[in-house]
C-alpha cells in the first residue's frame, strides 16, 4: 500500500512540474516583441526571402504587414534553397516551423505567439525528457529533481520563448546523450554490443540534430570523444566489433550530411557572424561563468539602477557558488558509487570536450561566442541531467539504475536544498516572463516608444544598412512601431520606413534621403538609425527630397548597441 502511495504522489508530482513547465513557457508568449534574430526567423519560416524587404525606397506599415503574411504553399525544398543562399543555418528547423505555422493559420493569436509557441512546446518536451534520462540512468527521485529543474530554469525559460532553434537540439541532445548511455551500459556493464537499432537510432537523432543548428555537430564530436575515450580506456573489456559499430555510426552521419555539407562549410566566414567580436584576455571565461549562473538564477539587473543592480548582482554570485558547492557534494557521492560512476564520468567528459572545442572557436578562430549566453544551449541538458542527479544523490531511498539499491540519510534534510533552488528559480523565471530578466536585445519596444515621443506628428524611420542583419534589426523596430501605432495610443498616425545602403560612407545615405520622393506632410519626426555611427558624425541638417528640411534635434539621441537620432522636419514648398 505505502508503494503505491509513494508511486501515486512520485507522479502527481511529475504532473505538477510539467504543468508548471507549460504554464512558465507560455504565460507572456507574445509579451517582448520579436527581436532581430527572430525576425530572420520568421521571414523564411512564413516562406519569404530577404529579397523580398523593400530596400532604397520608402514604404508605408502596410507593406509589413504584406512581408510578414504566411506564404502556405511554400515546399521545404524552397525554404531549404532560401536558407542555404540567404542565412547561416541549417534548414530543418526553418522547414518545421513552417508546417507548424501553416496548422496555426486558424488559431487567432499574434505572429510573435505562434513562432515561440513551437520552441515552447518543444521546451516542454526537453523536460519530459529529463525525466526520462535520469529516471533510467539514475534514479525516479533524480528523474523529478532534473525535470523540475528543467522546468524553472530561467535559461531554458528564456529559450523556450524564443523564436529559434534552440529548444529542438536541446531536446535531441538529451536523447543522444541518452542512447550513448545505453550503448555504455551494454559494452561495459553487460560486456556485449548493443542491439543495431539502438546503434541506428543514436545516429538518427544525431544526424537530425545537425540538420536542426550547426553548433549540434560539437555536441556530436564530444559524444563521440568521450565514447571512443572510455572505449579506448577500458579496451581489454570491449566485445568484439565495437570499434566497427562507432566507424558505422560516424561514417552514416556523415554521409547524411555530404548534401548539406558544402553550404555548411561556406558559412563560414559569412559577412553574418562578423558580429561575434574577438576574444578580449580572460573575458571568455567569465561570460561562461555568468551563463552557468543564468542557468538557476536570473535577478532584474539589465537597464535598473545601481541599488537595484549591486544587490542583485551580489545575490546571483552567493547563490551560484552555494548550488556550486551543494551540485558538487551530490556528484562525489555518486562518483563514489559503482552503478553511477560511469554516468557521471560520461557527461563530466561531454561537458568538458564541449567546453574544449568553444575554447578553439573562441581563441584559434577568434570568434567569441561566450557573449551570447544562448549558445551554452549545447551542454545545458548534462549540467541540468546532472543538478538532478546530485540533488537528489542522499536521499532516502535512491533506486539506482538497472534495479539496485541505496539507503541514505533523512530525506527532509535533503530535500530543503532541492527546495530553495526551485524556489529561487521559479523566482527568477517569473522575472524573465514579466519581461524583467533575459531582456530580447537592442530593446524593439523602448525603441518604439522613444521614437513615438510626439504622437500627433508622422515618423519616418531610416536605417542605414551594411548587411541583412542591419535590415533584420531596422525590421524589429518597424514591426514595434506598427504594433504600438495599430494600439492607437494617443492617436498616433501611421509610421513609414526605408532601409538605406551605407557603404561606402554615411555620406551616401545622406545624398539618397536628399533623392526620396516627396512626402505630402507639414511636419515629420525623421529618425535615423545609423549602426556604426558615432554621435557628432551626425550631420546637423538633413534634407528629404527637394522640399522637407530636417533639424537634428539633440536631446533625442539614443544608443542601444547601435545608435539612433532624431531629425524635426518641416515642409518648405518651392515658391
Amino acid at each position: 500500500m505505502d508503494n503505491r502511495k509513494n508511486l501515486s504522489l512520485h507522479y502527481w508530482a511529475l504532473a505538477g512540474v510539467m504543468a508548471l513547465g507549460v504554464a512558465l513557457r507560455f504565460c507572456n508568449l507574445d509579451l517582448k516583441l520579436l527581436w532581430l534574430d527572430e525576425v530572420l526567423t520568421a521571414l523564411l519560416s512564413l516562406g519569404h526571402r530577404y529579397k523580398d524587404v523593400p530596400l532604397e525606397v520608402v514604404f508605408p506599415a502596410s507593406t509589413l504587414q504584406e512581408l510578414f503574411t504566411l506564404q502556405p504553399h511554400r515546399s521545404c525544398a524552397a525554404i531549404a534553397q532560401a536558407v542555404a543562399t540567404e542565412s547561416t543555418h541549417p534548414p530543418l528547423f526553418f522547414c518545421l516551423m513552417h508546417q507548424w505555422l501553416n496548422g496555426m493559420e486558424p488559431v487567432a493569436h499574434t505572429l510573435s505567439w505562434k513562432l515561440r509557441a513551437l520552441p515552447a512546446l518543444l521546451g516542454v518536451g526537453a523536460i519530459a525528457a529529463t525525466y526520462a534520462f535520469n529516471r533510467i540512468v539514475f534514479s525516479p527521485i533524480a528523474g523529478l529533481l532534473g525535470a523540475a529543474f528543467m522546468a524553472v530554469s530561467p535559461f531554458a525559460v528564456y529559450l523556450s520563448q524564443e523564436a529559434r532553434h534552440y529548444t529542438l537540439p536541446m531536446l535531441l541532445i538529451i536523447l543522444a546523450l541518452l542512447g550513448l548511455m545505453q550503448i555504455q551500459h551494454a559494452l561495459y556493464n553487460r560486456q556485449q554490443l548493443p542491439k543495431p537499432f539502438v546503434w541506428l537510432l543514436w545516429g538518427i537523432i544525431n544526424s537530425i540534430g545537425c540538420y536542426v543548428h550547426y553548433f549540434f555537430i560539437l555536441a556530436f564530436i564530444a559524444q563521440l570523444l568521450t565514447l571512443t575515450g572510455l572505449m579506448y580506456w577500458r579496451r581489454r573489456l570491449l566485445p568484439k566489433g565495437s570499434w566497427l559499430a562507432v566507424t558505422l555510426v560516424i561514417v552514416g552521419v556523415a554521409v547524411s550530411y555530404l548534401p548539406w555539407l558544402s553550404v555548411m562549410l561556406g558559412s563560414f566566414g559569412r559577412a553574418e557572424t562578423g558580429w561575434l567580436p574577438k576574444p578580449q584576455h580572460i573575458a571568455p571565461l567569465y561570460q561562461t561563468v555568468l551563463a552557468w549562473l543564468s542557468m538557476a538564477i536570473a535577478l532584474p539587473v539589465e537597464s535598473q539602477p545601481l541599488w537595484i543592480q549591486i544587490p542583485a548582482v551580489l545575490l546571483t554570485i552567493v547563490f551560484g557558488g552555494w548550488v556550486g558547492w551543494q551540485g558538487w557534494r551530490g556528484l562525489k557521492l555518486l562518483w563514489q558509487q559503482p552503478e553511477t560512476h560511469l554516468a557521471i564520468l560520461t557527461l563530466s567528459g561531454f561537458i568538458l570536450c564541449v567546453l574544449l572545442q568553444f575554447a578553439g572557436i573562441i581563441y584559434l578562430l577568434g570568434k567569441d561566442i561566450t557573449v551570447a549566453p544562448r549558445y551554452h544551449f549545447v551542454y545545458y541538458p548534462a549540467l541540468c541531467v546532472l543538478l538532478g542527479a546530485s540533488f537528489s544523490s542522499r536521499k532516502l531511498k535512491v533506486i539506482l539504475p538497472w534495479g539496485s539499491q541505496k539507503m541514505g540519510s533523512n530525506p527532509s534534510s535533503q530535500l530543503q536544498p532541492a527546495t530553495i533552488f526551485l524556489s529561487v528559480s521559479l523566482l527568477s523565471c517569473i522575472f524573465v516572463i514579466s519581461n524583467l530578466a533575459f531582456l530580447k536585445s537592442f530593446h524593439p519596444q523602448q525603441v518604439a516608444r522613444n521614437m513615438s515621443v510626439d504622437g500627433d506628428v508622422p515618423i519616418m524611420m531610416v536605417v542605414g544598412y551594411q548587411n541583412f542583419q542591419d535590415v533584420a534589426l531596422g525590421l524589429s523596430f518597424a514591426l514595434a512601431i506598427d504594433q504600438l501605432h495599430r494600439g492607437n495610443l494617443e492617436g498616433m498616425t501611421e509610421a513609414s520606413f526605408a532601409f538605406l545602403h551605407r557603404e561606402p560612407s554615411y555620406e551616401f545615405v545622406w545624398q539618397k534621403l536628399s533623392k526620396l520622393p516627396f512626402l505630402s506632410v507639414s511636419r515629420l519626426n525623421l529618425w535615423v538609425v545609423a549602426p556604426g555611427l558615432r554621435r557628432r558624425e551626425y550631420p546637423p541638417k538633413l534634407a528629404i527630397g527637394n522640399q522637407s528640411r530636417c533639424t537634428i534635434d539633440p536631446s533625442q539621441h539614443y544608443r542601444i548597441g547601435i545608435p539612433y537620432q532624431l531629425y524635426r522636419c518641416v515642409s518648405t514648398p518651392d515658391l
